[in-house]
């Protein structure tokens, strides 16, 4: 029993990754659907975005679908959910093809991010009732936010040197699915799902500036996730999808070892620090598309600290508003935090797409976007750090 209590942690931590991975997994290819679909730069924008409905909804009835069918349940149902989007996006060749697998790509990635992190503690704590959480914790927000990178990087990488970049990685997605689903089989359920359970919405108020702070702080990162791959090809002209798919990597991966690399730090000095670090991001994200030769270097650079800041950004508002908190509203508060996350990453990316359609240019676009981003990230951490 204590083995099959160990192989479902890692079980559960597998199947999250798989499933938020999947989330941005088409980043890169992004330019190979829009000459496929004869696609405008808004609609790229637009299809990238149309995840956090989805992504959302599964979110505020999480609290529900878990009293009705259980953690492990919720991860199935998350897991079952992507392989089917994958599957969509491999064999329906058109725009509504897209839209339909981006929206539940979200409801997939709704029901693992609500779960899977408290699901782990509770299996920690299942096989050894004075374990730490902090670890099983750490686990959970590294995934949640370093698994982001890890599709694009493979997604990349296959279409650059496979013959079938529209469908392999989907298709290599369904496997890793199929994979996560038999492993989940090992995981025990850690509470009593009933088919009669009420619950409520899971959601709760924080205060605007954490919900501010944490759109601002995740929107630049949205940014490089839904246009990082246009701005390469056409500004930098490096064309290549395994480099979309590597920046992508960079960002995301910088938000968990900075994340790691201030373990010990209080929460205040953490969202100053990555406040500095998003503002110095920002202004070598500028100033990278806006020289005479536009600069890889600078705009990897900036894209890495940008990703830092925004992990700490989200970790020092986190602990920020769940320290005060009342034991039984953090879960609640954790959702409506990981909401403003997916909001974040989503939904401000679409006014840049809306910029470039009219014709701004792509680096006064990044300009205004910049201005924006650096604005509600001051101003909310400002109002954060007395707390």
């Amino acid at each position: 029993m204590e083995r099959r209590r160990g192989s479902g942690f890692w079980a559960v931590a597998f199947a999250f990754l798989v499933v938020m991975a999947f989330a941005t997994l088409p980043s890169p290819l992004y330019g190979l659907y829009r000459s496929r679909d004869h696609l405008s730069t808004l609609t790229v924008t637009v299809v990238y975005a149309v995840w956090a409905g989805g992504t959302i909804a599964a979110l505020l009835l999480e609290r529900l679908v878990v009293a009705r069918i259980g953690r492990r349940g919720a991860m199935l149902g998350a897991v079952l959910t992507m392989m089917l989007a994958a599957a969509l996006l491999a064999a329906w060749k058109s725009l509504p093809g897209l839209l339909v697998g981006r929206v539940l790509t979200g409801v997939s990635v709704g029901l693992a991010a609500g779960t899977a992190t408290t699901y782990l503690i509770e299996l920690a704590l299942r096989d050894d009732p004075n374990a730490s959480v902090a670890r099983a914790r750490t686990i959970g927000t590294s995934v949640n936010v370093g698994a982001l990178g890890i599709g694009p990087l493979v997604a990349g990488v296959l279409a650059q040197w496979t013959r079938r970049p529209l469908s392999l990685p989907y298709l290599v997605w369904v496997a890793l699915g199929a994979i996560a689903l038999v492993g989940l089989t090992a995981a025990p359920e850690t509470g009593a799902p009933s088919r009669h359970a009420k619950a409520t919405l899971a959601v709760a108020g924080i205060p605007v500036p954490a919900a501010g702070a944490t759109i601002a702080a995740f929107a630049a990162s949205g940014l490089f996730a839904g246009l990082s791959g246009l701005f390469l090809a056409t500004t930098l002209h490096h064309p290549s999808h395994a480099l979309s798919g590597a920046t992508l990597f960079l960002v995301f991966t910088s938000g968990v070892v900075s994340q790691l690399a201030t373990a010990r730090l209080r929460a205040s000095r953490v969202l100053a620090l990555g406040l500095a670090s998003m503002l110095v991001g920002l202004v070598l994200l500028v100033t990278a598309v806006r020289l005479s030769t536009p600069s890889l270097a600078l705009f990897l650079i900036g894209g890495a600290l940008i990703g830092a800041g925004a992990g700490l950004v989200f970790k020092g508002t986190t602990a920020i508003v769940l320290e005060p908190a009342a034991p039984e509203d953090r879960v609640a508060k954790t959702s409506t935090l990981i909401i403003a996350v997916f909001v974040g990453l989503s939904i401000p990316v679409i006014g840049a797409g809306v910029a470039l359609s009219q014709g701004v240019s792509a680096a006064n676009t990044v300009l205004g976007f910049a201005i924006a981003v650096a604005a509600g990230v001051v101003l909310s951490g400002w109002a954060l750090l007395p707390r």
